[in-house]
């Protein structure tokens, strides 16, 4: 998988030569002529290393990072600072700002590849780590912490490509008198069987399906319309009733089934994505009110 390096310098020569020295089909490069714009793209982007020129006109590169520091999305991205030759305190500073390096001007090209190399490969074990800890113990899918985190970034990334996000929140019908009637190792191993069959269905890259809470999933859909999310939650239902685990203490059926809660919204600036789980929510309740087994929508 390519990894992310984010370069923020306002000079374009600055710019074009580090990315020339970059230039590698293992990397994928964005840059940022400014401190909000480098904001901006962390947030959206989430690179694995960001090159931060000190020197900048408005917010020079202290504030950023300082900012990037206080950011639980951003906190943990490796930011190497590009500093002048001379200043030595500039290199110091920087690293008590929680810098892990910092490289001096005129940057030389091998010197840069090898701390980039370097620092990335310790990102990608940090990585493993982290991605360990964002799995759901008893189903396998990503957990609830790991899908905030997501949501917040597939958010941002929204709304600076003015774009739609869709949230659909999945409830198991009657599971409770599921578990009362069956047991608790026949429950949790109705909650695997469906997450599994539901995960299978998010397919893309930037579908997340996550166990939500309980017997909930949650399955994010970012760069969808609609119209896509509604195909989406007809294909999460049959996928369950196709496993045909009985229930014989249902309302609706005499099998498992779900109810759905869609919410399709278009992110705008500085508009939080609880918005997008009240809907998802709202829509949940109204599908649970009419009988269950229902997919609801909410535009």
């Amino acid at each position: 998988m390519m990894q992310k390096i984010l370069i923020v310098d306002d000079m374009p020569a600055n710019l074009k030569e580090l990315n020339l020295a970059l230039k590698s089909p293992e990397y994928e490069i964005f840059v940022a002529t400014n401190g909000t714009s480098a904001l901006e793209v962390a947030r959206s982007e989430i690179p694995d290393l960001i090159l931060l020129d000190i020197a900048m006109p408005e917010m020079d590169g202290y504030a950023v990072c300082s900012q990037l520091k206080k950011d639980a999305i951003t906190q943990n991205i490796p930011v190497i600072f590009i500093k002048e030759r001379e200043s030595e305190e500039d290199g110091a500073k920087g690293l008590e700002l929680g810098a892990v390096d910092y490289i001096s001007k005129p940057c030389r090209a091998p010197l840069v590849k090898a701390r980039v190399k370097t620092y990335l490969e310790l990102k990608r074990q940090q990585d493993i780590v982290e991605n360990i800890s964002a799995i759901d113990g008893l189903t396998g899918v990503s957990n609830r912490r790991h899908f905030d985190q997501v949501l917040e970034q597939e958010w941002r990334r929204a709304i600076r490509g003015f774009s739609r996000l869709s949230l659909i929140i999945i409830n198991i019908d009657y599971f409770k008198l599921f578990n009362e009637n069956y047991g608790c190792t026949a429950a949790d191993d109705c909650l695997k069987q469906i997450a599994q069959a539901l995960d299978q269905k998010a397919k893309r890259t930037t579908d997340l399906l996550a166990r939500y809470q309980g017997d909930q999933f949650a399955c994010l859909l970012p760069l969808t319309e609609a119209k896509g999310a509604f195909v989406m939650a007809n294909k999460l239902r049959d996928c369950v009733i196709s496993l045909n685990m009985p229930h014989g203490y249902s309302a609706v059926a005499d099998h498992v089934t779900i109810s759905q809660g869609i919410a399709t919204l278009l992110p705008y600036p500085h508009s939080e994505p609880t918005k997008l789980i009240v809907s998802a929510e709202k829509a949940l309740a109204h599908a649970k009110l009419e009988g269950r087994n229902q997919i609801y929508f909410v535009d």
